[in-house]
């Protein structure tokens, strides 16, 4: 009888170490490795979705390269991982309360907007694979903070911005408050409204615009954090930009 009670243990405990071994993901790395270009901006945009890594909550999305290449499956790990999700969250939060209202000064509807987080340099990038399935883990702990900051805009205007910053002759300037970029009527209008809007609810400030050599506008907000020194000139910009129409 007391042999059948040792066996009966020792059934359990293999049942009990198989099964911790099944819900353990497996984990694969490969070396880290440096994307993007040493001089130009690197920018990661959240999608929403995030996973657990190395046993903490990570945001994954999409990291736009300065050429204009896109790495899918992309995982911001590391410092400011909780702030992204934060404010990514937020940002969803006020679209879902905002788009499809009407601005009050242009007459035009609002549009849903992005956060996404610019890196200046090359960006540390560690490639795994988790149950199957490849990410590209930024390792945001490796990056000198001045080098990030995080932005939004219209949410089909980030790989424009992306491009903008990483163009010779763009600049990033201000709008005063009785500039006619506000009754604009279209998406540039709104936004510097909108803009402004979100950041009575958030910790965000609206209303700088970037302008192409081409004359090309793109509105656009920041983040309260990151805000990193490197990226100042498009943070925080000194330059008024005045249009007599």
């Amino acid at each position: 009888m007391g042999v059948l009670k040792y066996v009966v243990v020792g059934v359990v405990v293999v049942v009990v170490v198989v099964a911790a071994l099944t819900l353990l993901p497996t984990l694969h790395r490969t070396p880290m490795q440096y994307v993007g270009s040493p001089s130009g901006y690197e920018a990661f945009v959240p999608s929403g979705q995030t996973i657990n890594y190395n046993g903490h909550t990570d945001p994954t999305g999409t990291l736009i390269l300065s050429n204009g290449n896109t790495i899918q499956n992309a995982v911001w790990d590391g410092q400011y991982s909780g702030t992204i999700i934060q404010n990514h969250n937020a940002i969803v939060q006020l679209n879902n309360q905002f788009v499809g209202q009407t601005d009050p000064v242009n007459n035009q509807p609002y549009v849903p907007l992005q956060d996404f987080y610019v890196i200046k340099g090359q960006v540390p990038v560690e490639q795994v694979t988790i149950n199957g399935q490849t990410y590209y883990v930024i390792e945001a702990s490796s990056i000198n903070p001045a080098n990030i900051a995080g932005f939004y805009t219209y949410q089909a205007w980030v790989p424009n911005f992306v491009t903008a910053i990483n163009t010779p002759g763009t600049y990033a300037a201000v709008l005063p408050g009785n500039s006619p970029v506000y009754t604009w009527e279209n998406v540039t209008g709104t936004l510097v409204y909108e803009t402004h809007l979100y950041q009575h609810y958030a910790p965000l400030a609206g209303g700088d615009i970037l302008i192409q050599s081409n004359g090309t506008i793109i509105t656009y907000g920041t983040t309260d954090s990151p805000s990193g020194s490197a990226l100042f000139n498009f943070t925080s910009p000194s330059q008024i930009y005045n249009s007599s129409s």
